[in-house]
């Protein structure tokens, strides 16, 4: 972060959804240009606090800066003029699956812009090349497979060119190789467009090999307990339990650690 301005600031943030607190006291910032990871175990709130950051619901306290600009307050021109800056990819994809690839990346030009549609056409089309799907561009997203689908949702959110891109689980779904392909276009278009991501993910081989640095949610204390380069956490987390889910080891405060203890012991004879 020493040479990255920050570009989003989380401050003060309890995430959640009506009187429920899932996340509580949320600061961080990330900085430009940087591939900025939000882990945590099940039920931690990642999700839940993506759709803060890109808006999609307010915080129940606390405030989120894009590019100098509270999301959480923003009204009307003001608000559009953030989300023009963010683009979002959802787990599955979401792409509409009547509409071709060119059609669903076209879809943010309909809604933001007053361009002619041959220009819509083909601003769509040079975003699908960008993710290596310029030749699969009139292709309905059953025709794709998984991971040209999740391509096909990174190239609908560049379409208006946006300063940050949040990827919500990208490599769910998808098989080593495929992810891999997809780790790598995410560090492709980071280096060559300066794009920063903010990716939540639980896929730990794509952690320590595109994420520059991440914050890690207990859903336990509801507080961010971690916050470092990934690669340092693993080795050298003060908490212990952040050191064991880096290093997928089971330990005392983990579930399945609790079954084994809350089963019943084998009766004379059992086979241990």
């Amino acid at each position: 972060m020493a040479d990255r301005p920050p570009i989003i600031r989380v401050r003060g943030v309890t995430a959640g959804y009506g009187t429920t607190a899932v996340i509580r006291d949320l600061d961080f910032e990330v900085g430009e240009g940087e591939v900025f990871g939000v882990l945590g175990g099940s039920g931690s709130g990642k999700s839940t606090l993506m759709k803060h950051m890109i808006g999609l619901n307010p915080p129940l306290g606390g405030a989120i800066e894009i590019v100098g600009r509270d999301i959480c307050r923003a009204r009307g021109r003001a608000r559009r003029e953030i989300l023009a800056d963010i683009g979002v990819m959802y787990q599955m994809g979401a792409l509409f699956g009547s509409m071709t690839l060119r059609e669903n990346v076209r879809l943010p030009l309909e809604e933001f812009t007053r361009l002619p549609r041959q220009a819509m056409d083909r601003i769509a089309v040079l975003k699908l090349g960008l993710v290596g799907l310029g030749e699969a561009a009139e292709r309905l997203p059953d025709e794709v497979s998984g991971g040209m689908r999740k391509r096909a949702a990174i190239a609908r959110a560049m379409a208006l060119d946006p300063r940050i891109l949040f990827l919500d689980e990208p490599s769910a779904g998808l098989d080593p190789i495929t992810s891999a392909a997809l780790d790598a276009l995410v560090v492709d278009l980071a280096h060559s467009l300066g794009i920063t991501f903010v990716i939540v993910t639980h896929e730990l081989a794509s952690v320590f090999s595109i994420i520059d640095r991440v914050i890690m949610l207990d859903s336990r204390s509801r507080r961010m307990v971690a916050e470092g380069d990934p690669r340092h956490l693993r080795d050298h987390a003060a908490d212990p339990w952040v050191r064991r889910f880096f290093n997928r080891e089971v330990g005392a405060d983990t579930g399945a650690t609790a079954d084994a203890a809350a089963a019943p012991a084998p009766g004379p004879g059992a086979s241990p």
